[in-house]
């Protein structure tokens, strides 16, 4: 079974008064691209986080999110009074002795003032809350797998389709082929006997005749064209992490199709050549989200 590089996951578990978020997105990509945003009491778990993405993951480019919300009351800043109340007993002296007019808006600029909002310190995290949040981080990476695997599934479907369009295609080549060879056979021969005045050899015509079928010939890239169909099955069979070798035997298969094209020289035969290629684009297409 493949495994799509497309997923999303999402998950939420409650600690006390705080929401534990873990949301986990992931698209195509050559290798593992992880990018991580996470809450700053998290930090010091970073580097296990990561490994986990990594090893359940693979490949993908990742974009993982660990948030916490908290109870609104609690998690809004505190006024130090203290502080305010230094800075309004400054601002009066200052406007007794210097005769200056106590400012309008003085409240405003006193909750501007450095330290009269103060800061939220960061809370450390127990092993209890940390045991709680991997809960939700590899929960969300269960629901980022699954929707993996569906459309894994999808695109397993669509690349049969494809293979199956493409062997029935190859299949009609054959009757095409051997009306070609004896078409080309007739116009080298009717060719020559307009040419009255020039005299030639009948044997080594007809040794030079099928050393150019020979060269026709497109029996060898059929094979090797089913070949590769199989072995591309064979390979979505096995299981998971086959993406790069499925892009590897589409380029092959590509190759066998281009050289049928080219030795084809007949218009049937070429429109066959120009449906299987259609039909290969659309796996070269999709191969490039298969893990």
């Amino acid at each position: 079974m493949i495994f799509s590089m497309t997923g999303y996951g999402k998950a939420v578990a409650m600690y006390q008064d705080r929401k534990i978020c873990v949301e986990i997105r992931s698209l195509n990509g050559k290798s593992m691209d992880l990018s991580t945003r996470i809450a700053p009491q998290f930090k010091s778990h970073e580097m296990e986080i990561r490994s986990l993405l990594t090893s359940r993951l693979e490949r993908g480019k990742v974009d993982f999110t660990l948030w916490v919300e908290q109870n609104a009351t609690l998690d809004t800043p505190a006024i130090n009074v203290a502080v305010m109340q230094g800075y309004m007993e400054q601002i009066r002296s200052i406007s007794q002795q210097s005769g200056i007019a106590m400012p309008e808006n003085l409240f405003e600029i006193l909750l501007r003032m450095p330290e009269v909002i103060a800061r939220k310190e960061v809370y450390e995290v127990s092993d209890e809350e940390w045991a709680v949040t991997l809960d939700a981080v590899n929960k969300a990476l269960d629901e980022l797998v699954d929707f993996r695997a569906q459309e894994g599934m999808a695109l397993y479907r669509k690349f049969m389709s494809n293979i199956e369009n493409i062997t029935s295609l190859l299949a009609t080549v054959e009757p095409y082929e051997k009306e070609r060879i004896e078409k080309i056979r007739q116009r080298i021969t009717e060719s020559l006997e307009k040419l009255s005045i020039v005299d030639y050899d009948k044997n080594r015509f007809e040794q030079e005749l099928i050393y150019y079928i020979e060269k026709l010939d497109v029996n060898e890239e059929k094979q090797r064209l089913t070949n590769h169909l199989r072995y591309f099955v064979e390979t979505m069979d096995t299981g998971s992490g086959q993406g790069k070798k499925l892009g590897f035997i589409a380029q092959e298969m590509g190759r066998e199709i281009n050289t049928l094209g080219s030795k084809s020289n007949h218009a049937e035969m070429q429109n066959i050549v120009v449906k299987m290629k259609d039909e290969l684009e659309q796996i070269k297409e999709q191969v490039l989200n298969v893990m």
